[in-house]
């Protein structure tokens, strides 16, 4: 895997885990101020959310180099023939 492939590889793997994560713990406040939408959360978290993300991320793409410098996950079409 080129250093641009696992670049690629690891902003794909970030934003579908940003958004499998981002409901973690999302409750929404008990009174929500004047102007805010009433589902918006009361302690979104964020910080916590995009270092789970990025660590998840990191390992999603170890794991996805992995399997295609091993040849058990091929890219490539098969041979003609």
């Amino acid at each position: 895997m080129t250093l641009y492939q696992g670049i690629v590889t690891f902003s794909v793997a970030w934003w579908l885990i940003l958004f499998m994560v981002l409901p973690w713990g999302a409750q929404p406040s008990d009174a929500p101020p004047p102007g805010t939408v009433p589902s918006a959360p009361a302690k979104p978290r964020l910080l916590l959310k995009f270092a789970v993300t990025t660590v998840l991320a990191l390992l999603a793409t170890f794991v996805i180099k992995l399997l295609v410098e091993s040849d058990l996950l091929s890219l490539r079409p098969p041979p003609p023939g």
